[in-house]
């Protein structure tokens, strides 16, 4: 390719971008506001276009009203990326368009394809409306959709030119100047990168490549055994190859798409590792309430802390992959860090005492505070303070825990789904009582709230919330190796809850017996739970229990 393919795409991009999209937002708005409605949100939320648009996503349902009008798409346009921006899934069981709730989605989000199928499904067009938005949607698809390179040869572009500028100027002739001028625009390097990265349909390109990652998967698997660091790298080397094989060269672009890639192979890479022992040797499901954990050691926070601890409340912890445990002690408002071993002890100040913490990577916490609504990072090898995020919404001494790298906090009858690394809240759910206690594993996100004994969860494979009722009300959470969990309830008697959900016994085993502990954490890696809190000492014994490892 050379300037002049490049300078092509910029130049059509940018009708897409600048003219297209712009004139197709005008139409939906003028639609809506027509109808009675004040925004996109009451729009998309009306009963009539949301079952239109579920039909769109799902096939092989019949809802529970205007089922005369219920349809079964032969091809799904309106994808799961679409589908999730525009909606949240409430409780109901049945998957029905009435257990969904808009979001508060910007007119300006929403994209040529998006904007496309909203008007041509949910609006009133003339025949000639239909033909120029499907045409233009056409030439979206054709010629910039699935352009990795972001060019466009110039016999391409000779036709496409024609044609793009005739639908432009049906839909608005005084465009005509603004044609002119982006025809004759030069290229700009980092514009027209930005463009790609707007105009490429991402998803499409990692469903192509999914395939593709089972083998990489295979290769990562050879070295787990070698540490953490290798297993990166490792993965950072088959990342750049998928991407290759894709033909994707654009320097932005697979900035854009890489974190969604490594995450997919991450994930694909822990349920296969799970499997196996770090010898590489096949891991059997837990029965029920059967011995899992033998005592190794105890840790006496007293004398790993400075001062007298007796009036102190421990109010979380977590172990992290190297073993070591962060504990909030809210009122000397610190995170106390120490080796299981008790050989090195570390500590945070954390003003408006720490409340919750959750492991995001291997050297980074996330805290929610007593004194204020707010998240707040922290590097605990450097001992640093990252970042702090305020998402609107969240309530104070909320929990907090992680899922698909992204932080989960409790809002009203809501789980917020928040990115990190920019602060926002990317998705929210629905729930039937206030979430308190929380915990992430895999697709699920469990939780314990207003309703007494059930322990909750939500599950991103079904989009469904799911209820087990335990004989005490559910407190602390956690995740074993084979998925299953222990809950610890408020009657300090700790469940063992099977990996599906459906069964719990009451651990009586010598290594759990009659612990009446009140938090719990375990760490997959170090095959270790901790536990805090006996009959005796309340909040000032750590209990370290290792995992016996059976063949």
């Amino acid at each position: 390719m050379d300037r002049e393919d490049k300078r092509r795409y910029l130049v059509v991009g940018s009708v897409i971008l600048e003219i297209v999209s712009p004139l197709l937002r005008k139409k939906l708005e003028d639609c809506y506001t027509s109808k009675g409605f004040g925004c996109l949100q009451d729009f998309i939320n009306s009963l009539p276009v949301k079952h239109i648009l579920f039909h769109l996503r799902h096939k092989n349902s019949k809802c529970c009203v205007d089922t005369a009008n219920c349809v079964n798409k032969q091809s799904l346009p309106l994808n799961y990326s679409q589908w999730n921006r525009m909606y949240t899934a409430g409780s109901k069981k049945h998957n029905c368009h009435c257990k969904y709730t808009s979001k508060p989605i910007p007119l300006n989000d929403l994209d040529l394809t998006l904007l496309s199928l909203i008007l041509l499904n949910c609006c009133s067009l003339s025949l000639n409306e239909e033909t120029l938005i499907s045409d233009l949607r056409e030439f979206k698809n054709n010629y910039l959709s699935h352009n990795t390179d972001g060019a466009i040869t110039e016999t391409e572009y000779n036709t496409l030119w024609t044609d793009l500028t005739k639908h432009v100027l049906q839909l608005d002739p005084s465009k005509q100047n603004n044609l002119v001028i982006i025809q004759n625009r030069p290229l700009d390097e980092s514009l027209c990168q930005y463009y790609v990265t707007c105009l490429l349909d991402v998803h499409v390109i990692l469903e192509k490549i999914d395939t593709k990652i089972d083998a990489t998967s295979a290769e990562i698997q050879t070295t787990i055994g070698n540490g953490n660091t290798e297993v990166m790298e490792t993965i950072g080397t088959k990342t750049a190859e998928l991407l290759a094989t894709m033909g994707i060269n654009n320097d932005v672009l697979m900035a854009k798409i890489e974190e969604v890639l490594q995450n997919k192979i991450c994930q694909r890479c822990k349920r296969n590792i799970k499997k196996q022992d770090k010898k590489g040797r096949a891991l059997h499901p837990y029965k029920l309430g059967h011995s899992i954990f033998t005592l190794n050691h105890e840790i006496n926070l007293t004398s790993v802390a400075s001062g007298d601890l007796g009036y102190v409340k421990v109010t979380d912890m977590v172990m992290m992959d190297d073993g070591r445990l962060v504990i909030c002690v809210p009122k000397q408002n610190r995170l106390l860090i120490c080796n299981t071993d008790v050989s090195q002890v570390d500590s945070i100040d954390v003003q408006d005492g720490p409340y919750s913490v959750t492991a995001v990577n291997n050297s980074t916490v996330a805290v929610t505070l007593l004194g204020s609504m707010c998240i707040e990072m922290y590097d605990i090898h450097n001992k640093l303070k990252l970042k702090s995020i305020s998402p609107p919404g969240m309530w104070c001494w909320s929990d907090i825990t992680t899922i698909n790298n992204k932080l989960v906090v409790c809002d009203d009858k809501r789980l917020l789904i928040i990115d990190y690394k920019t602060g926002e809240v990317v998705q929210t759910i629905q729930t039937d009582c206030q979430p308190s206690r929380l915990h992430g594993s895999g697709d699920r996100i469990f939780y314990s709230g207003s309703l007494r004994n059930k322990l909750c969860w939500y599950s991103y494979t079904d989009n469904r919330h799911h209820t087990l009722t335990l004989p005490s009300h559910p407190w602390s959470m956690t995740t074993l190796q084979d998925d299953s969990l222990c809950v610890v309830c408020v009657d300090r008697l700790v469940q063992h809850v099977s990996s599906d959900g459906k069964h719990y016994t009451t651990v009586k085993t010598n290594g759990l017996k009659e612990q009446k502990c009140c938090l719990m954490s375990y760490n997959s890696n170090q095959r270790k739970l901790a536990t805090l809190g006996d009959q005796e000492h309340e909040e000032r014994i750590i209990k370290v229990f290792q995992e016996i490892i059976k063949l």
